[in-house]
């Protein structure tokens, strides 16, 4: 570079020995002596050492700033070129002489990272782990527990009443069961025993599944607000999910419907050469037919499994809230399944853990008690009926919100992150310049 007067770099100056008679850049105009009607004079082969130069006082208009001297403790190395630890490199952030206010050695030790996301209800607006998602869930039952907890009592009790009526009155006849255990039995009689069996096995699934329905639609509505930090009574609830209802219904219906239809197409062709004689291939050729119904299956519902809050909360139709899941889901499929089984295993166990104490509770008292399981006796008295009842319903009582917030949570998480819809919560909550500070972590994920 070229030295300018006022300013000449370190180390740029010519040694002794050096050609006197080559031009080099002129001595700087205010130094003392110099007559200004001379000509410029060449530089003097006497100077001092490069790490001695000092800022020649005063400087002329127009002239740049002298470099900065190095100082000891900077980096360091006293008198060195090349200040920070052990001389080399910039100093280290909260080192003496350094970067105020980071307090940390090193480069960066001091950082902590990107501002945490808004979070005004149970989960941060940004995209979820797995664990943020059941924490959610959670989170709902114990902040809005009133609502939430009201609400899956409320129909456990109604739907186990019904289920209780329905198996003690009608349902609890020991004579199909007899059929089905005799060996001497006819075609017929076994044909009418089965049937009876799948008709009253029916009849508490759609009982069970229409307080699936409502309890779904319900809590789905009471987590939505409480993603926004907003607290939504029963009343409230009832009121948004009533319009959705009919279509919800229709949409559980038929997710088993097609289940059973995939079922039924991969295992029929096996079953018509059993009939026609071929007994071998037809029983291999049904049980491949089965896997792969069964496998179809599991993808089909995974793929609708965001159908229902997509149906409650953007009130769409049952075919809109179909195309709708599967576009989200679509490319998170095993992240999907993976979450939504994982859920549905920790309801299954708290179920469990509810459930079967009431169960050995209500064998003990009931009747034959241990005695009528051993020696084949079926017949369902009442005192067993209500006490399982009971353990039944304080175990929907539980698993009902998880279930459903897991859902609801898990159709949020996948709008944030194809369709940036925290964006939209946060002006919703009231949440104010959100959108240029917000984390896009994932932990978990």
């Amino acid at each position: 570079m070229k030295d300018t007067p006022g300013w000449a770099s370190p180390g740029s100056t010519p040694s002794d020995g050096q050609d006197a008679g080559r031009q080099d850049t002129p001595q700087p105009a205010d130094q003392s002596g110099a007559d200004p009607t001379q000509p410029p004079s060449k530089w003097s082969k006497e100077q001092p050492p490069p790490a001695q130069w000092s800022n020649p006082s005063p400087q002329g208009p127009g002239q740049a700033p002298p470099p900065p001297q190095a100082t000891p403790g900077w980096g360091g190395h006293p008198g060195g070129p090349y200040p920070g630890p052990g001389g080399y490199g910039p100093p280290a952030y909260g080192a003496p002489g350094g970067h105020p206010g980071h307090g940390a050695p090193g480069w960066g030790g001091g950082w902590g990272g990107p501002p945490p996301a808004a979070k005004p209800g149970v989960i941060p607006l940004r995209p979820l782990g797995v664990g943020e998602i059941l924490d959610g869930a959670v989170s709902t039952m114990r902040t809005h527990w009133r609502t939430v907890l009201g609400i899956s009592l409320t129909v456990a009790v109604v739907t186990q009443i019904a289920v209780i009526l329905l198996q003690g009155l009608v349902l609890n006849d020991a004579a199909n069961a007899d059929v089905l255990n005799d060996p001497t039995a006819t075609p017929g009689e076994l044909s009418r025993a089965l049937g009876e069996t799948l008709l009253s096995t029916s009849a508490v699934l759609v009982i069970s599944l229409l307080g699936t329905i409502i309890a779904t639609a319900l809590l789905t509505t009471v987590t939505s607000r409480a993603v926004l930090g907003k607290k939504v009574t029963t009343g409230e609830a009832w009121r948004d999910a009533r319009p959705q209802l009919l279509r919800l219904g229709g949409l559980t219906l038929l997710l088993p419907l097609i289940a059973v239809v995939v079922m039924t197409i991969g295992i029929l062709p096996g079953i018509l050469l059993v009939a026609g004689g071929a007994e071998g291939a037809g029983v291999v050729l049904a049980v491949f037919g089965g896997l792969g119904g069964f496998v179809l299956t599991v993808w089909l519902v995974i793929r609708f499994s965001l159908a229902s809050p997509a149906l409650m909360l953007e009130k769409q139709g049952v075919r809109k809230s179909l195309g709708r899941s599967v576009k989200l889901v679509r490319g998170s499929w095993w992240r999907v399944l993976g979450i939504q089984l994982l859920a549905a295993i920790i309801a299954y166990i708290v179920a469990s853990i509810v459930v079967i104490p009431f169960a050995v509770l209500g064998t003990a008292l009931d009747g034959e008690g241990f005695s009528g399981l051993l020696t084949g006796g079926t017949e369902l008295g009442w005192t067993y009926l209500v006490i399982s009842g009971v353990g039944s319903i304080i175990g929907s009582t539980i698993t009902f919100p998880i279930s459903a917030g897991v859902t609801v949570l898990l159709y949020i998480d996948q709008r944030i992150r194809r369709e940036a819809l925290d964006l939209e919560l946060a002006r919703a909550a009231g949440v104010q310049d959100y959108g240029g500070n917000a984390s896009t972590a994932t932990p978990g994920s």
